[in-house]
């Protein structure tokens, strides 16, 4: 897959093109030559590729991997300041943090909307399948985003100590149940 510099470099190959493109089309319009407007089309189609292309270079394509981080399911996204996503039930603080870290560093781009001093939250959920068909959602920890030039970390990770607890319960419960 292409990097975003390798994008930059078509970006400016084809940014050439387009111009070159854009003195014939001149040319052809000073000229008076029949086709002249066909290639006012095609000058403005490759300036619409080169506006992609130059896009397409700023956004890394490869997600950023955290070491000891556990995969992920991204279940809900405002497109703004709530995201949500699905961790399993057997995961540890420690892995938890780190997939919060990696999901910040592949979710919150500059790009997300947003209310003007609302900071963008990142919540980590699981499913806990209790006795009875009964499931619960319990939310095992959050990041969000340090706007602060001065702080030490840029990002603010909380994990839920007592939902860690509630969890390690619920699935001793399970185990007694079905034993």
């Amino acid at each position: 897959m292409p990097t975003p510099a390798e994008f930059l470099e078509a970006t400016k190959y084809l940014g050439i093109a387009t111009l070159t493109m854009a003195g014939i089309t001149l040319l052809a319009f000073g000229l008076g030559w029949g086709f002249r407007f066909r290639l006012v089309g095609i000058t403005s189609f490759m300036g619409v590729l080169t506006g992609g292309l130059l896009g397409l270079s700023f956004e890394p394509f490869t997600p950023t991997v955290v070491p000891g981080s556990v995969p992920y399911k991204t279940v809900y996204d405002s497109g703004a300041a709530q995201i949500v996503i699905k961790v399993s039930d057997t995961i540890t603080p420690t892995e938890l943090e780190a997939t919060l870290q990696q999901a910040a560093a592949n979710l919150l781009k500059p790009s997300r909307l947003g209310v003007m001093g609302v900071a963008p939250t990142i919540r980590a959920r699981t499913i806990v399948h209790e006795a009875g068909g009964v499931s619960n959602l319990v939310y095992l920890g959050q990041v969000q985003p340090i706007r602060d030039p001065n702080a030490d970390s840029d990002l603010d990770i909380k994990i839920f100590a007592d939902a860690f607890d509630a969890l390690s319960a619920s699935t001793a419960s399970l185990t007694d149940d079905h034993a």
